[in-house]
């Protein structure tokens, strides 16, 4: 079936058509289609001009986190036990190079030659991230990122297997305490799945105030206030950075201070605000281990024109506790829950809880007392 020559003109001025567009276009072709038709072709060509086209139906698969398509055209899925390839027929690298400009303008971005690249949200929520050649190979790379439709709460993931009932006991322990903890992990091992199940523990009559780059977090609580980053135009004009956003959420009363990722100069507002009576505030820190996380607030810090000195003063009293997760064969599971101490004068990342067998850690004691117990 052909596009009407109004729809087609607005696709090629870049801006996309709607779904009243489409119906009065399907609806014209009624008495040729028949009803059951019309339905069927209406949906094709919502998926085709409204939606990720081929990739619609992973988009709709609950289980996918992650759809990743390269330059030949091959296309990843991570349904949460790493990535599998699967079969999408007729997806080249001109039909990719199309979806990945379509999707850029969903998400109010431009891709192009004069911007290669672009990181930006869907309407639905996905977070879309696609590159041009010649920065890449053979065709355009597109990254989707599912958020999950609903925050799970740590019930929800306890039975999944993430992590047994005395981890989450401990979990929870930590968030009526008020503790300050960061989750820690490599690249998808389920740091913002853990991180909005704790959120929904933080009782309702507190104001939860979270700041993103791009929004990810889905969080099961009543009072939440989302900030969100935004790139700069085509002109270099009107970026707002994590810095500043932080800044801005420092003056909204925030019970609890929430930054998604920490992975620049906003580091040091962060850490300044946990400092300045925010209890209670938490994020996510890109690190492979648990005794990586110093090195990563010192790198971070770097960024912020922070000493090392000064890093380890300010973090030393701003995170006292920091849950790991790890992908294993089986799924993603918190792996241990440590402290921040420093023994000898130095301060490092001490083990607590090995979280699979229950094992006590040298950090057991300090974690005791945050959690209100006898050590």
């Amino acid at each position: 079936m052909s596009l009407d020559a109004g729809i087609r003109d607005r696709i090629l001025r870049g801006q996309p058509p709607d779904e009243a567009g489409l119906g009065e276009l399907v609806e014209g072709e009624a008495a040729r289609l028949g009803r059951a038709g019309v339905d069927q072709v209406r949906s094709e060509l919502a998926a085709d001009l409204l939606g990720a086209g081929p990739l619609e139906p992973f988009l709709a698969d609950s289980e996918v986190t992650d759809i990743l398509v390269n330059g030949d055209g091959s296309v990843w899925i991570d349904r949460g036990q790493g990535l599998e390839q699967v079969a999408v027929p007729g997806l080249g690298p001109e039909s990719t190079r199309r979806l990945a400009v379509r999707l850029a303008g969903q998400a109010g971005r431009r891709l192009d030659e004069s911007q290669p690249w672009v990181d930006g949200l869907l309407p639905g929520g996905v977070r879309l991230h696609a590159v041009l050649p010649p920065l890449v190979d053979l065709g355009a790379h597109l990254s989707l990122r599912v958020p999950r439709q609903a925050g799970s709460r740590l019930t929800a993931l306890q039975a999944t297997g993430m992590f047994s009932a005395d981890t989450g006991l401990v979990l929870r322990r930590l968030v009526e305490r008020r503790v300050s903890l960061v989750v820690t992990g490599g690249t998808g091992t389920g740091k913002t799945t853990l991180l909005g199940g704790l959120l929904a523990e933080v009782p309702a009559h507190e104001r939860v105030v979270l700041v993103e780059d791009v929004r990810e977090l889905a969080v099961d609580h009543p009072h939440v206030v989302r900030l969100q980053g935004r790139a700069a135009n085509v002109e270099g004009r009107g970026e707002v950075t994590l810095v500043d956003l932080v800044r801005q959420a420092l003056r909204m009363r925030p019970d609890r201070l929430v930054v998604g990722e920490v992975r620049g100069a906003e580091v040091r507002e962060l850490l300044a605000a946990l400092n300045t009576g925010h209890e209670g505030g938490c994020g996510t820190v890109h690190a492979n281990s648990p005794e990586d996380v110093v090195a990563r607030f010192e790198a971070l810090g770097a960024l912020a024109g922070l000493s090392r000195a000064a890093v380890h003063a300010q973090l030393a009293s701003a995170v006292q506790a920091v849950a790991h997760v790890r992908r294993t064969p089986l799924g993603r599971t918190v792996e241990s829950v440590s402290v921040l101490d420093r023994p000898g004068g130095v301060l490092s990342v001490v083990p607590a809880l090995r979280c699979a067998t229950g094992e006590h850690g040298p950090g057991w004691p300090q974690l005791a007392t945050l959690l209100g117990e006898e050590p």
